[in-house]
């Protein structure tokens, strides 16, 4: 299997030891690893023509959609249902329960740690001891989704449903079972250890949204653990779900959370002094919550259960990616692979090819939207790997404050930083190739499709890279030099990597600016610099004037998720809106969460309100709530603040 190498290194000074690489990049890019290659080699060079050139920037994913939807036709139920605004109370909730009634499920029920065989899922009660459980926040947004009626948020009985010590009519809760590699190790079955799945909600448009609780009580996959979550880390998880759907990041996202009223108890630090904390529960929405351990483990355990790959994935597409399912022949859809251009894959012979390459190019344009933010995951075990590309799983995660590629959140993961900011690139493109491996394994696609769909993932990841980070600066195209020298200046002086962004677009693009005056509108990111970095950094700033100086008659447009900049130029005020709508001035820090947890513990939900209401408008200015978008304070570097563990 080809192993693709794009992380975002950038050059550090002399006396810092860099423990990504021996090799230094400053942008991402494709190293020349192809030692484990399958079915001849690929073509790697971004120098050379794209194998899939008929695509030009356009997904397979795209491709596969379009085509089907040019043979299915609009939806007309959907279309009817779309403008309608459906308000349900939880008893009227539409409940299915596909993945129950279609896959294999373990014929015990009860909740003791244990090996399951041949079960994608065993049926489990929520369990977590309640005592007058409280609301401490909700997301209309997620009731939107479910066409649940907002109002049912204040029913005195709604935290009772939501910690599992009331039963929610409709719902039939089980824990699924899945495996995974975690840091770049096999771990065999894993599962379900504290989530509970309660079921589908089918809403108005036909979308299908499965809810979770997260901390509601022991499953078979608990292992040694209670099963249980605390308030510290439920309210991080809420808040970053929220936070980075409205970032435009695609994510799991949190309809409520609330406490147990019970203590857990908890080694934050796993340094033998346990203490007890506040128990909560999330409940936690997504269309799917299948990831890449969820086929790893039954391809684990041999010929026996090769099967359930395939009724899995089958499940997976029939529900999740239904557009693949009536694919026809088509020329766009088939590619030469291999230098001499002889092999060739064509995704409409075998629906799984063309899954598996959806997949790659959905988790590469998640990873780029990720950089773009500068947020770092903590944990992409391939079991925290979705397949319809959504983040999923916050446990310590973090947003770039100063801009470290070898930053992580995760006190686990120190000595190796295995999963850094900037190794994230490539982690992801080594998990996509364990997923190819079960699928292969399941004899479902073969080397060369598996092949194919890890270089689709290296294509699909810098050619979104390279577009998010072009709209950030807010230039025409793509330059890489001027990329590179900007990453490198931001990690010499340690720069706020949200802030410096949100302040660049207040640069006038006016060659006649005084040298003494350019750095004037970046003097509240650009701290503590002597005379050579601020020198450096005027010489930076002239060469980004000189690429962004207005030409008159040209425009801004906006297609999509992007901002196009047509022409030779736009005005400073064009550029600075364009730029505005990309860069966000407020990210969920650290210790902005921390800041919440800290009241909220000691029974003031306040903070955690406020703080998703900001969220839910990353891209505004928000006149009053200009504290949030601060720099952090000297606190916010103690241990369980800027870093976390593992443990939850």
């Amino acid at each position: 299997m080809v192993l693709l190498c794009f992380c975002l290194r950038c050059f550090f000074p002399s006396s810092t030891v860099l423990l990504i690489s021996p090799i230094h990049f400053l942008e991402p890019h494709f190293s020349l690893a192809r030692h484990v290659s399958i079915g001849g080699s690929l073509r790697m060079d971004p120098s050379l023509p794209d194998p899939a050139s008929s695509l030009s920037v356009d997904s397979v994913a795209d491709s596969l959609k379009s085509q089907s939807l040019r043979e299915q036709g609009n939806d007309r139920i959907n279309k009817e249902n779309k403008n309608k605004k459906v308000k349900l109370s939880l008893e009227d909730l539409n409940w299915d329960h596909s993945f129950v009634r279609e896959l294999p499920g373990d014929p015990q029920s009860d909740s003791i740690p244990r090996q399951v065989f041949h079960a994608c899922y065993t049926k489990v009660l929520p369990s977590a001891e309640v005592e007058n459980p409280e609301l401490v926040a909700w997301s209309d947004s997620v009731a939107g989704l479910l066409d649940l009626d907002s109002h049912e948020f204040e029913r005195p009985d709604f935290p009772l449903k939501f910690s599992g010590a009331s039963p929610l009519a409709g719902a039939l809760p089980y824990a699924q079972c899945y495996g995974g590699h975690q840091f770049g190790t096999w771990a065999g079955q894993l599962g379900d250890g504290r989530a509970i799945t309660l079921g589908e909600i089918l809403n108005s448009k036909s979308e299908r949204w499965e809810l979770q609780l997260k901390g509601a009580g022991k499953t078979p996959y608990s292992r040694f653990a209670d099963g249980l979550a605390v308030l510290r880390s439920s309210i991080r998880e809420f808040l970053c779900s929220e936070a980075m759907h409205f970032l435009g990041i695609p994510t799991t996202r949190a309809l409520c959370l609330v406490t147990t009223g019970k203590l857990v108890t908890r080694d934050m630090f796993y340094d033998g002094n346990p203490k007890e904390e506040p128990g909560a529960i999330v409940c936690r929405v997504a269309q799917s919550f299948l990831r890449f351990g969820s086929f790893q483990i039954h391809a684990s355990k041999g010929e026996e259960d090769l099967g359930i790959v395939c009724t899995l994935a089958d499940y997976a597409i029939r529900h999740h990616f239904p557009h693949i399912e009536n694919i026809s022949k088509s020329e766009t859809l088939s590619f030469s692979t291999g230098d001499n251009g002889q092999s060739v894959v064509d995704l409409t012979s075998n629906k799984y090819a063309a899954w598996i390459v959806e997949i790659a190019e959905r988790t590469a344009s998640l990873v780029a939207r990720w950089q773009g933010v500068g947020f770092t995951h903590g944990v992409l075990n391939t079991d925290n790997m979705s397949i319809l590309g959504l983040t999923i799983d916050y446990g310590p995660f973090g947003f770039l404050d100063a801009f470290d590629p070898s930053y992580t959140p995760n006190t686990t993961d120190l000595p190796g930083r295995r999963y850094c900011f900037a190794n994230q690139p490539d982690i992801c493109s080594w998990n996509i190739t364990q997923f190819a491996s079960t699928l292969m394994a399941a004899h479902l696609i073969s080397d060369k499709e598996a092949s194919y769909a890890v270089e689709r993932y290296g294509t699909k990841f810098m050619d979104e890279y390279q577009a998010i980070i072009t709209q950030k600066l807010g230039l025409q195209k793509y330059n890489k030099q001027l990329v590179n020298k900007l990453l490198n200046n931001l990690a010499v002086d340690k720069v706020d990597y949200t802030n410096f962004f949100r302040s660049l677009s207040n640069i006038k693009a006016d060659p006649g600016i005084p040298e003494g005056e350019l750095l004037v509108p970046l003097k509240a990111v650009l701290l503590d610099i002597g005379k050579e970095r601020k020198e450096a950094w005027a010489s930076w700033i002239q060469s980004y004037i000189q690429e962004v100086q207005y030409v008159p008659g040209h425009e801004c447009v906006f297609t999509n998720d992007y901002v196009h900049l047509v022409a030779s130029g736009i005005s400073d005020e064009e550029r600075k809106a364009s730029m505005d709508l990309v860069n966000p001035k407020y990210v969920l820090r650290n210790y902005l969460c921390q800041s919440a947890i800290d009241a909220a513990e000691i029974g003031d939900f306040g903070e955690v309100r406020r703080l998703l209401k900001v969220m839910e408008r990353p891209y505004d200015e928000q006149p009053g709530m200009e504290k949030y978008a601060r720099l952090p304070p000297a606190w916010a570097y103690r241990p369980g603040v800027c870093m976390l563990s593992c443990s939850s």
